[in-house]
């Protein structure tokens, strides 16, 4: 049976996915960078790989339908997610002069994406957030599909893929849990701009303290402030990013809940050592 692209790349350089589309039309220029897409492949050495968001399949026997997820943290910049942050988690009176940095480098721990910066006429900076964008990894691959598009073909067959929730269950939350860390020690917050999705997989793995008071709360140094691609009003047939959420815990909090999860029971072990031991036993003397 042929199966349609477009079900699973979602958009392509910010516009939805149809067959037949042309990236060189635009020189592959992303609308929210006003410059060439960064994002690349391994199948296409010499050109951008501008896939925005892919489709998600809706669970089954759910009533709900398939959803858009980010892929790419480019997609965030269609609205003014720094702007919101600011307006949602900037603690106090809002900043007289803020500044954003870029690529912050954070010593012995990599960069952080951007840092909104209050900074004085006498040029101190007092007060700070940092932002922290974060998108999907996918499994597999989804290029046959952008392939297919291109060409303006179905597929034979549905490619074989899937997001990597736990990659950035086990390698984001991780790093976000020792940065939250540090601006705990420094008197600040870390806000993680991420998909909504994303964020209601890491409910699901991880019950840990959260408050809408992001503003308020000493106890808050972590931040999430999620989105969701819904339909734009004002372009028919396109999406747009929608914040959904704005919640904070601690690097305590949420160290905690990952760590120290509920054991199994002794007697399952036990009956897992049993098996093992049935498929064979290493001796020892």
């Amino acid at each position: 049976m042929p199966f349609e692209p477009e079900s699973i790349v979602g958009e392509v350089l910010g516009r939805r996915a149809v067959k037949g589309i042309d990236p060189t039309d635009t020189d592959f220029e992303c609308p929210y960078i006003q410059s060439r897409c960064p994002k690349r492949s391994t199948q296409l050495p010499n050109e951008p790989y501008p896939v925005c968001s892919l489709w998600k399949p809706a669970p089954r026997k759910s009533m709900q339908g398939p959803e858009l997820i980010f892929v790419c943290p480019k997609r965030f910049y269609a609205v003014d997610f720094l702007k919101e942050v600011i307006d949602h988690c900037w603690p106090g009176d809002k900043p007289h002069n803020p500044q954003i940095a870029r690529e912050v480098k954070m010593e012995g721990f990599g960069n952080v994406d951007f840092v909104i910066a209050d900074v004085k006429k006498d040029n101190k900076i007092e007060q700070f957030l940092s932002v922290e964008l974060q998108a999907i990894d996918i499994t597999g691959s989804v290029f046959p599909a952008y392939q297919a598009l291109r060409i303006g073909e179905d597929l034979e067959k549905k490619p074989t893929y899937g997001f990597n929730w736990d990659n950035v269950y086990k390698r984001y939350i991780t790093q976000l849990i020792r940065k939250g860390y540090f601006h705990h020690h420094w008197k600040s917050k870390i806000v993680a701009v991420i998909p909504e999705q994303v964020y209601q997989y890491i409910l699901g793995r991880a019950g840990f303290m959260r408050t809408t008071e992001v503003k308020k709360d000493p106890q808050v140094n972590i931040i999430f402030m999620t989105y969701r691609l819904e339909k734009d009003p004002d372009r028919v047939g396109e999406y747009k990013p929608v914040l959904v959420n704005v919640e904070g815990t601690s690097h305590t909090n949420l160290q905690n809940a990952i760590m120290y999860k509920d054991p199994p029971q002794r007697s399952a072990f036990i009956d897992q050592i049993k098996s093992s031991l049935a498929r064979g036993v290493v001796k020892i003397f």
